[in-house]
């Protein structure tokens, strides 16, 4: 009995000892005057980055380095001849409607101001399709202006061409009457189309509209003789064409705070559009409902015109012959085997990224400090710089009406005799937020709707989110493409960035992969990609390494060029420094120089632009030493199959199902 007792007072002892220690913390909880911290993202990626990178040196420095054999190659688009400023009296107006997204725009505006000095014309401001159709975007801002600075475009190109806000008074009546004269051109219009069929119309009425989808209005590659018109494309495109002031400080902004963490930091751009992957029939490299949405667009496409092959083909055929997007889990092997450690900083370009986060998931694995705009700025930043907007209502879901007690009573008549056999099963239940996407269309209906109004914002939207990531993948110390010269004939992001960044500064690192040989590659060692052998790290650095230089810029110049002339404004745009040595001229099929041939820089431009004569060849491999930066991410495979394989692998910390709409 008194061992009883004990026990029944050690326990009453633990009972109020426990309930003491609550009233303790839950007075602490009521009286305590700490705020609590409100989490950010960005501060939480500056503490991880200062943890992982102890603000030590820049490892690898050799994966940063400028390429040698470029940085002769300086940016020099003044005319070179004698270029007669634009006559006050021109041969009458041209007003253009451009529809389709930043690449399409861009690309577009430079062809106009081209048609324009071509034809002696005057051009009037184009209106932005993507902007004005959205209502209710900010005020302040315009069809043009939401986008570019007005202002700084028709200053900058006054030598050039007369350019207008809008039509004289006296003529917009009779453009709202539709009396003028409209062409639809097609992005490979000759100079002799406009010459012939344009110019006699433009001197008789006055006025002519041009309405341009394709992304572009002019032929790319202009005969020999028209290469000042070649030279005022690259005017257009790398100076008159800067985005109004929010856009540029914001832009800045977000590249000074990668920089403010002391290292370099790698940009790229996966370019998984729904459009270009519908076109080139990539949808097995899907899943779900992603699949769905690209051959549905495809269909659409086969429909128009604009395809003219069979719906359903073989995505993974098409990949190994390079007509498919490198994946972004690709993307972060190439790099791990380049050397590029897992704390390096890479920036995700792109207002559109089709697949959502979960085709991100493995690269973000790979690479921790993966970021985009919204991990570097506020979103009170991005609020600003859309401007005040008409709000739009915040849940546009809107479930079926109910069906009154007649209409039920007049179905159960029209059901058909009796008696009726059971009801098949019900099937998966279909919730709200699954009809509340830009996808949910397709789990009630065949037919894709027409964009809501919640749709043309978000389009209106995605332009500012690409200029900034245009911004911020022109200043990166790396650029990687995922996506380009896909063959379309229409311009991509990645493709304008490589140009202007070529432009700019041609010996900044730009990666030009060649999707065909990276295909290669990976059906190489695909049931091995994490533990890849050393010959085949080997290959991948050769083959990278090659597409920094010379090998890269002639791939460029013939694959890229035709289609759009901006992605590889070379020679006409550029020169070279005379203490350089000068390369081997590369011809292609059609007499055209697609590598060497730039004129000798003036000598206003060598004047503390000397450089140090390099070999092509002497672009420093990386060493074994510095693939031990892989971490415990990649692992190679030794030679020998007997050899005991190490345990370390890649492990997935996100393997969490997300929502293909993030």
């Amino acid at each position: 009995m008194a061992f009883k007792s004990k026990i029944k007072w050690v326990a009453l002892f633990v009972l109020v000892l426990s309930f003491a220690s609550l009233l303790r913390h839950l007075s602490i909880a009521k009286y305590s005057t700490v705020d609590l911290v409100q989490y950010s993202a960005l501060t939480a990626f500056h503490n991880d980055f200062d943890t992982l990178s102890g603000r030590q040196s820049i490892p690898n420095k050799k994966l940063w380095e400028p390429v040698k054999p470029l940085q002769s190659l300086q940016p020099y688009a003044n005319p070179r001849s004698n270029y007669p400023v634009p006559n006050e009296q021109s041969n009458g107006f041209i007003y253009a409607k451009i529809f389709g997204g930043f690449s399409k725009i861009r690309s577009t505006i430079c062809d106009l101001v081209t048609i324009s000095r071509l034809l002696n014309a005057t051009l009037v401001i184009p209106d932005i399709q993507e902007s004005t159709r959205s209502k209710g975007i900010s005020h302040r801002f315009k069809s043009f202006t939401y986008l570019y600075d007005e202002e700084q475009f028709i200053a900058s190109l006054k030598n050039d061409i007369i350019i207008v806000k809008s039509l004289p008074d006296n003529l917009k009546a009779a453009r709202k009457r539709n009396e003028y004269p409209s062409f639809r051109p097609k992005n490979s219009a000759s100079p002799k189309f406009y010459m012939k069929e344009v110019l006699p119309k433009l001197k008789k009425a006055k006025v002519i509209g041009l309405v341009i989808a394709d992304g572009g209005c002019l032929q790319s590659i202009l005969p020999p003789g028209m290469a000042e018109l070649q030279r005022l494309r690259c005017r257009v495109a790398f100076h008159a064409l800067q985005f109004r002031p929010e856009i540029q400080i914001l832009g800045h902004r977000m590249v000074e705070r990668l920089r403010a963490w002391g290292q370099p930091f790698l940009a790229f751009h996966p370019g998984l559009l729904r459009e270009t992957l519908a076109y080139h029939g990539c949808a097995e490299l899907f899943q779900d409902v992603h699949t769905e949405l690209i051959q549905y667009r495809r269909a659409q496409m086969i429909k128009r015109g604009i395809v003219h092959e069979e719906l359903s083909i073989d995505s993974h055929l098409r990949r190994e012959n390079g007509s498919c997007p490198l994946m972004p889990e690709e993307v972060g092997i190439l790099l791990r085997a380049m050397g590029y450690p897992p704390k390096t900083i890479v920036y995700l370009a792109g207002s559109e990224t089709f697949g959502g986060q979960r085709v991100l998931v493995p690269l973000r694995a790979m690479f921790p400090n993966l970021v985009d705009r919204t991990s570097l700025c506020s979103n009170k930043e991005l609020l600003d710089i859309l401007g005040p907007e008409t709000p739009l209502p915040l849940n546009p879901f809107q479930p079926p009406p109910a069906k009154s007690e007649a209409q039920l009573k007049e179905e159960w008549k029209k059901a058909g005799p009796r008696p009726r056999p059971l009801p098949p099963p019900p099937g998966r239940p279909i919730y709200q937020h699954e009809k509340e996407g830009w996808y949910g269309w397709i789990t009630e209906t065949a037919t894709e709707p027409d964009l809501s109004a919640v749709d043309l914002r978000m389009q209106a939207h995605r332009l500012i989110w690409d200029a900034l990531d245009y911004i911020v993948s022109v200043e990166a110390d790396t650029f990687f493409p995922g996506f380009n010269n896909d063959g379309s004939g229409w311009p991509d992001f990645s493709s304008l960035v490589m140009g202007h960044r070529l432009y700019e500064t041609a010996s900044s690192r730009t990666y030009r992969p060649d999707r065909k040989v990276v295909a290669e590659l990976f059906n190489m060692t695909r049931d091995n990609v994490y533990h890849p052998k050393h010959n085949w790290t080997l290959s991948v650095q050769e083959h990278l390494k090659k597409s920094l230089g010379e090998e890269g810029l002639i791939r460029q110049s013939l694959l890229s060029k035709p289609d759009v002339f901006i992605s590889h404004p070379l020679p006409e745009c550029s020169c070279r420094i005379s203490s350089a040595e000068v390369p081997v001229q590369v011809k292609g099929n059609d007499g055209r120089s697609v590598h060497g041939g730039e004129e000798e820089c003036p000598k206003w431009m060598q004047h503390g632009q000397e450089v140090p004569l390099e070999s092509a060849g002497e672009e420093d491999k990386v060493e074994d030493n510095e693939l031990s930066e892989y971490g415990s991410t990649l692992v190679e495979q030794p030679e020998s199959n007997d050899s005991d394989r190490t345990n370390t692998s890649l492990v997935f910390d996100q393997d969490d199902e997300m929502d293909p709409n993030d």
